[in-house]
């Protein structure tokens, strides 16, 4: 009769001693008792400047996506473009593999696990009432041969009940980010009037899936590019506000409750008029980002280009 109170003294004594609080050392409200992140962490404001940038080749006007593969980055175009373009690291285009019997209605981003790519055609900022959203899943040993193997997974969101057309940039529904894990993809949505992000979850299996709804965040911004660490549980998103400020965002430290029960750490980029789209990276420390060419004249002239940035004062810990 006397385990029951005991296993009870050791239940209350383990419940009191985990402390929620903030367990990020780079932190401004950093506290060294807590013992369980509550994703309180808050930060001093910080802008960074690339390591370098390289204007891009003009058949890379449109750069939407990117990924390290083969020890290459592999970007796309999100017009009509079919082709997947391998760039080293100084941004000169080393290879070339056009993909066979496919479209593209608006290829946004592209993710990778060790046998597929996935190519995201979910852009859906002009009406925001695309009924053919679908991700492309590419077998990487069968890119180089005569027949590829391309499969497609169709979904819709979950929320989304109305389809009339909206106004160009005006949806929540539209899509520019997303990455893939053992079992699962990860959507992070584009949302040009809450300025937020909405995460979605889909089997990355062939076949027609509803997307499900995990959790929103208000990032202040429109997220346009995912990339994801898992030896580090680390995810970096990319985006810019609605003047074209691109940002990164880090998300580190997160339960299985929801990425955005992590840390939360928004960095700046000084590039004005830069319409950051592509994010990548091999060890979670040294970054890639591309950017579209924007021009509104006789003012704004930015051209397609590949920038380097370092990231390991905020993620080494």
């Amino acid at each position: 009769m006397k385990i029951i109170p005991i296993l009870f003294f050791f239940f209350i004594t383990a419940s009191y001693s985990q402390i929620s609080g903030c367990t990020d050392p780079l932190s401004k409200n950093y506290n060294s008792l807590a013992t369980k992140n509550d994703g309180s962490c808050s930060y001093f404001r910080t802008r960074i400047k690339p390591d370098f940038s390289i204007q891009l080749s003009p058949v890379l006007k449109e750069t939407s996506s990117l990924l390290l593969w083969n020890s290459l980055l592999w970007t796309a175009n999100d017009d009509r473009d079919t082709t997947l373009y391998g760039m080293d690291t100084t941004g000169v285009i080393q290879k070339k593999i056009p993909l066979q019997k496919i479209a593209n209605t608006d290829w946004e981003e592209m993710a990778q696990d060790s046998l597929f790519f996935y190519i995201g055609d979910f852009g859906n900022n002009v009406s925001g009432n695309r009924k053919d959203l679908h991700v492309l899943r590419i077998e990487k040993e069968s890119l180089l041969m005569d027949i590829q193997k391309i499969d497609t997974l169709s979904f819709s969101y979950s929320d989304q009940t109305d389809f009339r057309k909206a106004k160009s940039n005006t949806t929540n529904f539209d899509c520019e980010a997303f990455f893939v894990t053992n079992d699962s993809i990860y959507l992070f949505t584009k949302q040009w009037k809450r300025k937020g992000t909405a995460v979605y979850a889909l089997p990355k299996t062939p076949g027609n899936h509803v997307a499900n709804l995990k959790e929103s965040y208000n990032v202040k911004g429109l997220i346009t590019g995912a990339t994801y660490v898992p030896s580090k549980k680390i995810i970096v998103l990319s985006g810019y506000s609605k003047t074209l400020s691109p940002f990164i965002y880090l998300l580190y430290d997160y339960n299985k409750s929801g990425f955005f029960t992590a840390n939360k750490r928004k960095i700046k980029i000084a590039l004005p008029f830069h319409q950051i789209e592509g994010i990548a990276t091999q060890d979670g420390l040294k970054y890639y980002l591309t950017n579209e060419n924007f021009v509104r004249k006789p003012i704004i002239n930015t051209p397609q280009q590949l920038h380097s940035f370092d990231l390991s004062q905020f993620l080494s810990r």
